[in-house]
């Protein structure tokens, strides 16, 4: 058999990221973040139930600065997350199919995921 010199098949090195690959990455790792998010969020109301001291001692911890970063991270992924799986609802309805729509709707996407993001950490 001859062995080509071309790859098989294209890498990361070969393709510019564009806004629909780097949007469409994102929604994936977002889901992952809000799983783990979810998953904390499980532990602390599980401490609330059972445990006094423990719960307390999380209280404390929670007022640190990575962890204030990693909510802030993980509301943002929450938030943006619900608004990707609506502009793919809108998608499986068969709109906004156009090149135009699609990096239009990715645009508002996440400048609507920031927004109400900032408005719920300013305003709690």
């Amino acid at each position: 058999m001859v062995q080509s010199a071309r790859p098989l098949s294209p890498h990361l090195q070969v393709y510019k990221p564009q806004l629909t690959s780097v949007l469409s990455i994102f929604h994936r790792i977002s889901g992952v973040i809000s799983f783990l998010g979810s998953l904390c969020l499980l532990l602390w109301l599980t401490t609330l139930a059972w445990d006094k001291e423990l719960y307390l001692m999380l209280q404390k911890f929670a007022v640190s600065w990575p962890i204030q970063l990693f909510l802030f991270l993980w509301s943002f992924s929450l938030i943006y997350h619900l608004f990707n799986g609506i502009r793919h609802l809108r998608w499986d309805a068969g709109k906004g199919f156009s090149l135009e729509e699609i990096y239009q709707s990715g645009k508002v996407v996440m400048i609507a995921s920031l927004v109400v993001n900032i408005l719920i950490w300013v305003t709690r």
